[in-house]
């Protein structure tokens, strides 16, 4: 009976439920206090007669917590017939662009997973901004924050235990001359779908799962 172990180099199977995460990389960074999310809305009628009347409202407040302070803004108006605004201008959504009449439950949502999950909510929800269903599924769906993508490879290798199983089956005068091509590794997940990657603002990528 051949007993010899063999080092299984089959492509990860696009229909296996969950690729091993490490705990390590999986934490995101808080946004301070004063970065939170935040939006700039106008009266339309103001902005028509030639006035500027508006607020900065913070983002992450319901949507019934917004129309309500939006209420208030219009209330305030000079001309009678205030009753539409628009988002003239907004900060702390990281490289999403909210439109002038972008849904308050879309800005609410957009804002409070930022202010959970820091910014790497903001590139989930870049790869899925046709479809905010998927918006929630970001704590399944992440994978965490990697210096690069052979960094990631190189963890899941291990996570996998092909790093140890090559340890093992391979004899000592031959490690000098093998290892293990995370770099290939890296890209083939890539490639076939296992994985998605957003470059993060300051270096570095997030990587999510790219089945979902």
């Amino acid at each position: 009976m051949n007993n010899d172990k063999h080092l299984d180099t089959t492509p990860l199977d696009p229909k296996e439920p969950e690729l091993p995460r490490s705990t390590e990389h999986s934490t995101t960074h808080e946004i301070a206090p004063e970065d939170l999310p935040r939006i700039y809305v106008a009266s339309l009628s103001d902005y028509n007669n030639g006035h500027l009347h508006g607020t900065w409202l913070n983002a992450t407040s319901s949507p019934e917590d917004l129309q309500a302070a939006i209420c208030a803004m219009l209330a305030k108006s000079r001309q009678p017939d205030a009753e539409e605004f628009a988002i003239h201008d907004f900060d702390g959504f990281g490289g999403l662009q909210l439109s002038e009449y972008e849904s308050l439950e879309r800005v609410s949502r957009l804002a409070q997973g930022i202010a959970e999950y820091g910014h790497a909510f903001v590139a989930w929800a870049d790869l899925h901004i046709d479809d905010d269903s998927q918006w929630d599924r970001f704590e399944e769906a992440y994978f965490g924050y990697y210096d690069s993508l052979d960094d990631y490879a190189e963890q899941l290798a291990d996570d996998l235990g092909y790093t140890k199983l090559l340890s093992d089956t391979i004899p000592e005068y031959l490690k000098p001359y093998t290892r293990f091509d995370t770099e290939q590794f890296g890209r083939d997940i890539h490639d076939g779908g296992d994985i998605s990657i957003s470059d993060a603002p300051h270096g570095g990528i997030w990587i999510f799962d790219g089945r979902m």
